[in-house]
C-alpha cells in the first residue's frame, strides 16, 4: 500500500500490511540511543509517520525508495517489523510507482531498466 491507498481505502488498524514510497528528506530521526528509528513514508501525496526498532538496511536513506511490512496503528502511525531498502532507484512496487506518478514525483531514472536496454 501506498500512504494514499491506506488514507483512500481505510486499511483497518491492527492489520499486518506492506507500505512502500520513498523517505521523506528531513524525516529521519535517531530515539533511543539509536534503537529506535522514525521516519516519513511519502508517495507524493500523502505521507505516513514510521516507526522502526532494529538496524535498518545499509542502503537506507532519505529519498530512497523503501518497502516496510509491520501493523498500521489506531493513531495512524505505522510500525514496522520489517524495512527493506534496494541499492538502487530502480526497485519499486508497480502500485508505489503509480502513485509517485499520478503525484509528479516519479524520477524516470527510477523507471526499470530491461536488461540489455541502454541506460537513461
Amino acid at each position: 500500500h501506498s500512504p494514499t491507498d491506506i488514507k483512500e481505502k481505510s486499511v483497518p488498524a491492527g492489520q499486518r500490511i506492506r507500505i512502500g514510497g520513498l523517505v521523506e528528506a528531513g524525516s529521519w530521526k535517531k530515539l533511543e540511543s539509536g534503537a529506535v528509528h522514525k521516519f516519513t513514508v511519502t508517495d507524493g501525496n500523502n505521507k505516513i509517520v514510521t516507526s522502526y526498532r532494529g538496524i535498518l538496511p545499509d542502503l537506507f536513506r532519505e529519498g530512497q525508495g523503501i518497502v516496510a511490512e509491520g501493523t498500521l496503528q489506531p493513531n495512524g502511525t505505522f510500525i514496522a517489523a520489517e524495512v527493506l531498502a534496494k541499492h538502487d532507484e530502480n526497485y519499486m512496487p508497480r502500485e508505489v510507482a503509480d502513485a509517485l506518478k499520478k503525484s509528479g514525483h516519479w524520477k524516470e531514472k527510477m523507471a526499470p531498466q530491461k536488461p540489455g536496454s541502454p541506460e537513461k
